[in-house]
């Protein structure tokens, strides 16, 4: 993937960096899961461009209120995690690490639920995704966008291929 950045530099618009995006991985033990910190701003954002890449220092992908992530997650199919030779050990031992902030979010008894402190805009790129609720369900297919507030969700690909999905995290505060 190419991450094209561009800023005013001395008044004058350029490109600042172009590149791919430093902070992407790609799961070792849960095959066809990845994903890609493209940019990501404190609360208060400024418009003056500092030279830094922000995504490099993030400790988390989930924004404090008033900042913003942005990131691109490809989600497996099911039958990944239901086949037998799937370590669920394994793959739960390496997404603090890939998937920093969220992970923390995810509720032990209900594998892949779990509700973040922000407005979500999600925009399914490619493939089909399910989204799964407190109280039912969205049937998403490419194209389709999602803005969640605050919700309790978890995203199930019941198909046979990866899905991509670009998610706008705005940090909020409120209780879930």
């Amino acid at each position: 993937m190419r991450r094209v950045i561009v800023a005013n530099v001395n008044g004058v618009s350029r490109v600042v960096d172009d590149s791919a995006p430093p902070r992407s991985r790609q799961a070792v033990h849960t095959p066809g899961f990845s994903n890609t910190l493209l940019w990501s701003t404190p609360p208060n954002v400024s418009t003056e461009y500092d030279g830094t890449d922000p995504t490099l220092s993030a400790g988390t992908f989930v924004p404090a209120p008033g900042g913003s992530s942005l990131l691109l997650l490809t989600l497996p199919p099911l039958a990944v995690f239901q086949d037998p030779g799937f370590d669920r050990e394994a793959a739960a031992a390496e997404h603090p690490l890939i998937s920093p902030g969220i992970y923390e979010l995810m509720e032990p008894d209900n594998p892949g639920m779990h509700t973040t402190p922000s407005v979500d805009y999600d925009f399914l790129l490619e493939g089909n995704l399910t989204l799964e609720l407190t109280a039912g369900e969205a049937e998403l297919n490419a194209g389709d966008v999602v803005v969640q507030i605050g919700t309790r969700h978890a995203w199930r690909n019941r198909s046979n291929r990866v899905a991509k999905l670009l998610v706008v995290f705005i940090g909020a505060t409120g209780t879930a």
